[in-house]
């Protein structure tokens, strides 16, 4: 299938990487011009803007970092409108944004003849190296039946999960679940050490129990380590909780745990840690309580 992709990115580059190795061929557009041409050493080609990328290709995938990065790409100057075809082009937005703006921007490429999936990812970097990212997919159920195949190249998990903007409602969902639970997951093992009693025992006699997850299989041996090497940087996470908050807010739903997390994270920002991975959030209970449970 001829696949046309924008934004080569951290997770980008490596989802558009897969789909070359899976026999695809690739059409390639981003501003960072090393990583296109990685792309174009492993077989894409690379197009001057988005514009010709839509030309080229039937199918667009975006993987940009917001809704504001998704609306220009797709409507600003050069940007992939101008060159899809009513009726025939279909953009895949696998950006995790506000799943609000993903329905204003379905409905506006709608206007002109134009099909939309929101089909955000959920594994960071390592997943998206190996290809088993979890996908959740918002949009037309016959759509998703038509590029099930090709998502799968990119997923270990592709899920249905209702109309437009619907992918982007599970994402934010995903991504209120894991801050507080890596935020808990900091507190308990900081809560033991100022104890007196080792984290590291503790994290081995609660995670084959109700306790257990992968959350905490996955960060709490990052933080014992003091390794803050981002997978998923507390920026990216910034980003998602704000759009998570704005989403709740205009339906009037309150998120109190979430807000919560977002001052944590608010936090580590000032701190200078945003570039951090979310397992910073450990760092935060260290300032506040004066202890460490670095090894």
């Amino acid at each position: 299938m001829k696949v046309g992709f924008v934004g080569l990115g951290i997770m980008g580059r490596p989802m558009a990487k897969n789909l070359v190795k899976a026999g695809h061929e690739l059409v390639v557009f981003d501003f960072n011009k090393d990583a296109v041409a990685d792309l174009v050493s492993c077989g894409a080609k690379a197009a001057a803007c988005g514009k010709e990328v839509a030309e080229q290709a039937p199918v667009v995938i975006t993987m940009v970092p917001n809704s504001p990065h998704v609306r220009s790409a797709v409507f600003g100057e050069n940007g992939l409108a101008e060159g899809m075809k009513a009726g025939e082009s279909v953009l895949i937005d696998m950006s995790s944004i506000d799943p609000v703006e993903s329905k204003k921007i379905a409905a506006d490429l709608e206007k002109i003849g134009l099909d939309m999936l929101d089909a955000p990812v959920s594994g960071g970097e390592p997943k998206a190296i190996d290809g088993t990212l979890s996908i959740m997919v918002g949009g037309k159920k016959e759509l998703f039946d038509k590029f099930y195949d090709l998502l799968m190249v990119m997923g270990g998990s592709v899920v249905y999960v209702g109309p437009i903007g619907s992918g982007n409602v599970a994402k934010l969902a995903n991504q209120m679940i894991v801050a507080a639970n890596i935020g808990i997951v900091a507190e308990a093992l900081t809560f033991a050490k100022k104890a007196g009693t080792d984290p590291e025992l503790v994290y081995q006699a609660i995670r084959g129990g109700l306790a257990g997850s992968t959350v905490l299989d996955a960060k709490a041996p990052m933080m014992l380590a003091g390794n803050y090497k981002p997978g998923f940087r507390i920026d990216l996470h910034i980003k998602d909780l704000t759009n998570a908050l704005n989403a709740a807010h205009a339906i009037n739903m309150p998120v109190p745990m979430t807000a919560q997390m977002m001052e944590v994270m608010q936090e580590l920002k000032n701190h200078d840690e945003g570039a951090c991975d979310h397992d910073d959030i450990v760092r935060y209970y260290e300032r506040m309580s004066g202890t460490s449970i670095v090894k």
